[in-house]
């Protein structure tokens, strides 16, 4: 008989997607062929295939002789330099062709010690020119003539706290930070200064994950990370990899997962420090023609068909897995690698979009690749999207027909409260708006939903407190100053966090400090800035000075993050609205047994307002009011509510809960479980 194919779950789930059928067909047969493809070299699965780091690179063997490879195929030659060397080629650090492109290099135990340093001289026809190899795992910044060169790095070896691991993902709730700038002094933080000095705060705050930026190494400190030069290196201007490792133990050990920020859509276009002609090529990691180099980002494409850039990438994940305990990664600038045209000027507007043959099927395979790895390595592994078109199936399972990742970040979100902030006033803030932006989403899809990230803090553009205070925030700051900016300001700050993540559908993310206000943006130092870091930092001595309205901000994150921590599975369950009413700006839903009642009215307050419930006591577990809050105090959480029946909608199982309803404020009510009655005496 006749095999029936079998359809992929995300056409059966999706109707709309019966008319692409062929080409989502199409594309999760290429990742099975690529993957049967990847192991016919001899590798069982994907975790033995991904090795390649332990096999290129510098490494000590057994008898504690050096082994160092490189695959340069286009190479003529190969010498290892360095301090050992005097930074002379010398013959006795000639590296042998294995073919294939591979070249290698024994060395005896005592040629290389702890800490040297060293580089390739890589010579091709017609040139030749100073390289760090790919696989270095440490990488150093000279601080006087600023040229980077790899480090021989064999210390003894790190012994782990927290062996395993398991993240809390019901919910998750990240706290998105920068190593570099989590420091008080103008300067660059240290992993030592994180792990003492800010993991404290996180943990006191209630986020159970850190994302953290700029981890793999990049030249340019003012790229925030995302010009990646070495691809294994942890950047070596916060410390060494121990540091990182004791970082990411503290955070284990407080129950806080560690999502990396990894950068795979692009690499940096250096060639001394990056892969950029490592051989003397254009092409060995990056497309030679037309689309080698990124039209916005001034940097260098990955050529996703080549196996050996397949195995560059996943093994660089791997590596970063077990060789640092991270516990996932946010993969960065998604939508530029799904499509030939990165997704420039493109609205994505209809399914077309997504399937009209613009798409690199090549990059959706080593995508779908790359979450397969991760979650065979550690099936608790957390990964997220950084995805704006909106492709569908990103966030589905592999055996399902999608890309296989755990979210995709709602960067939808905090376009909309941009938008709104800069072209709406008070008045015209619509909850219908408001609902449908924060739930509009693909059912089957978790995501991350977010306020404001790092992008939205960088010079030239506002933080949300900015928008809301701008420059009276220098001025009426003070706990004893009563400012109508600041008030509105301090106001809706709240409500526009509360509403965002007590609608998530998967997890929360917030930028560091921005839980308190931060001030002003970030600019790392630039020439256009005389090289300064006065931003390049965060103020923690406002949030910690008692006499100044940062820390009614904090309080209110803290409770917030509580309240939704504090019940399990919150971003599972349904959502149910209540009531939404354009023309009072009232918007009420309900979420298990947890009600959430915002009035965004700018000064309208409303006694007695009625929302349609299911009948029975709730009890007020939270206002935004609340003086603790930089609240005016005008609601009486003491007090709880019965609902008051009404024969038109008691059959439908509802009825009216009364509530006082102050002016852009918003509160979150319980309702109470019943007290069992009397057993009735039973009949004779």
């Amino acid at each position: 008989m006749p095999k029936v194919k079998k359809t992929l779950n995300i056409i059966k789930h999706d109707p709309w997607l019966e008319p692409y059928a062929a080409a989502i067909e199409g594309r999760h047969k290429q990742y099975l062929d690529k993957e049967k493809e990847l192991l016919k070299g001899g590798s069982k699965s994907l975790v033995e295939f991904a090795n390649a780091h332990n096999y290129f690179g510098l490494h000590r063997e057994a008898d504690g002789s050096w082994v160092f490879r490189e695959w340069a195929p286009h190479a003529t030659g190969i010498t290892l330099t360095g301090d050992f060397s005097g930074w002379q080629e010398q013959l006795r650090y000639r590296l042998e062709p294995l073919g294939n492109g591979v070249w290698e290099l024994h060395l005896p135990a005592d040629t290389l010690q702890h800490g040297q340093f060293y580089k390739m001289i890589v010579h091709w026809q017609g040139g030749q020119g100073e390289r760090i190899p790919a696989y270095a795992t440490r990488v150093v910044q000279d601080p006087v003539s600023h040229m980077f060169s790899a480090q021989v790095w064999a210390p003894e070896e790190y012994v782990w706290q927290v062996d395993k691991f398991k993240p809390d993902t019901k919910p998750l709730l990240i706290y998105e930070c920068h190593i570099g700038m989590a420091q008080e002094r103008e300067g660059v933080g240290s992993y030592t200064e994180f792990r003492d000095k800010v993991l404290p705060r996180i943990a006191a705050d209630g986020y159970n994950a850190i994302q953290i930026m700029a981890i793999q190494e990049h030249p340019y400190y003012g790229s925030f990370g995302y010009h990646v030069s070495n691809f294994f290196a942890a950047s070596s201007r916060f410390g060494t990899p121990e540091e990182l490792k004791s970082l990411i133990d503290r955070a284990h050990e407080l129950g806080i997962a560690v999502i990396m920020d990894i950068v795979h859509s692009h690499a940096v276009k250096n060639e001394n420090e990056g892969l950029g002609r490592l051989d003397g090529s254009y092409d060995l990691y990056f497309y030679g023609d037309s689309r080698r180099q990124h039209p916005a980002w001034d940097s260098l494409c990955f050529d996703y068909g080549k196996n050996e850039v397949i195995h560059f990438l996943l093994s660089n994940c791997k590596f970063w897995l077990e060789e640092y305990h991270f516990d996932g990664f946010r993969f960065d600038g998604v939508t530029s690698m799904l499509y030939y045209s990165h997704g420039l000027g493109q609205d994505f507007g209809s399914y077309n979009d997504y399937y009209n043959g613009g798409q690199d099927t090549d990059a959706i395979t080593y995508l779908t690749l790359a979450n397969k790895l991760i979650h065979k390595i550690n099936p608790q592994a957390i990964t997220i999207a950084e995805e704006m078109s909106g492709m569908p199936g990103l966030a589905l399972p592999v055996k399902d027909g999608g890309i296989g990742f755990d979210y995709r970040m709602a960067m939808g979100i905090p376009d909309y409260w941009i938008k709104t902030l800069k072209e709406k006033k008070d008045e015209d803030w619509h909850p219908t708006s408001i609902f449908w932006e924060l739930t509009n989403r693909r059912a089957d899809e978790k995501t991350i939903s977010y306020v404001e990230s790092h992008d939205q803090a960088l010079v030239g553009d506002k933080t949300v407190i900015f928008r809301l205070i701008d420059k009276e925030m220098y001025w009426h700051m003070m706990v004893s100053d009563d400012n109508m900016t600041v008030a509105r300001g301090i106001a809706l700050h709240k409500m526009i966090r509360l509403v965002t993540a007590s609608l998530i559908n998967g997890g929360y993310l917030n930028f560091m400090g921005n839980e308190f206000g931060h001030p002003e943006w970030i600019d790392f130092p630039r020439e256009g800035n005389g090289w300064s870091y006065k931003y390049a930092r965060r103020q923690w001595n406002l949030v910690d000075n008692p006499d100044l309205k940062y820390k009614y901000l904090n309080a209110f994150d803290n409770a917030m993050v509580e309240l939704i921590s504090g019940v399990y599975n919150f971003q599972a369950l349904p959502i149910e609205k209540l009531w939404e009413k354009d023309d009072d700006q009232v918007l009420a839903y309900k979420r298990g047994n947890l009600v959430f009642v915002y009035n965004f009215n700018p000064s309208k307050s409303f006694s007695g307002y009625g929302i349609l419930t299911p009948p029975g006591e709730y009890e007020c577990i939270m206002s935004t009011d609340n003086p603790a809050f930089g609240g005016y105090g005008n609601v009486d959480e003491t007090v709880n509510h019965l609902t008051i029946p009404d024969p038109l909608y008691t059959p439908h199982g509802v009825a009216w809960l009364r509530l006082y309803l102050p002016a852009r404020s918003a509160q979150v009510f319980r309702l109470k479980p019943r007290r069992p009655g009397r057993p009735r005496k039973p009949k004779a």
